[in-house]
């Protein structure tokens, strides 16, 4: 199996090139965000246990989290593999997740991070809030604040792949079909 986690700043494109590496390799998209609404608007019993912690203003804690993956990734008979977006963000998220792929006889084979630098994304970003109208990409000071949020939580993860040999750094300026094929080309020469 392919198991990829996408990393990558807001407005690094991971929502365009995760649509790319799905069509290609025949990969399950997980995003941690679409698992939460849906079990939410679902009323899951892993659902109302999230919704819990997130009323009270609290992270849901890495085992919630983990065991809505499970339940998402069972539901598919023999996947060519999954591309993990949003997740892991922490190294007990990470080790949590090896542990899981471990019982299913799988692994991460590989985490790709899209490096684009800073005044970059800020400029890419506003363009996205003009187009798409998302207001959250159009207030400088929430664009601030996501970049530094990624930076802080990502750097140990970053590190947990190092370790393991898995971690793959992927150059984002230049064209989408430029950025496409540095992710294959990684994704063939290391898997």
């Amino acid at each position: 199996m392919l198991n990829i986690v996408l990393f990558g700043p807001p407005g690094a494109g991971k929502g365009t090139q995760s649509e790319r590496l799905i069509e290609k390799y025949g990969l399950v998209h997980l995003s941690t965000g679409d698992v939460f609404r849906a079990n939410i608007k679902g009323e899951t019993d892993l659902g109302k246990l999230a919704k819990s912690y997130m009323d009270a203003g609290q992270l849901v804690p890495d085992e919630v989290t983990i065991n809505m993956l499970r339940s998402e990734v069972v539901q598919h008979s023999a996947p060519k593999g999954f591309i993990f977006d949003g997740f892991p963000r922490t190294n007990a998220q990470a080790q949590a997740l090896d542990e899981f792929l471990a019982s299913l006889s799988t692994e991460i084979s590989l985490m790709l991070a899209l490096e684009v630098e800073e005044t970059e994304l800020k400029t890419r970003l506003l363009k996205r809030a003009e187009v798409s109208g998302r207001p959250d990409d159009a207030d400088p000071a929430v664009i601030e604040k996501r970049i530094a949020v990624y930076n802080q939580e990502t750097a140990p993860v970053k590190a947990f792949y190092q370790a393991q040999h898995k971690f793959v750094a992927i150059d984002g300026i230049g064209s989408i079909d430029e950025i496409t094929q540095r992710l294959f080309s990684a994704i063939d020469t290391n898997h």
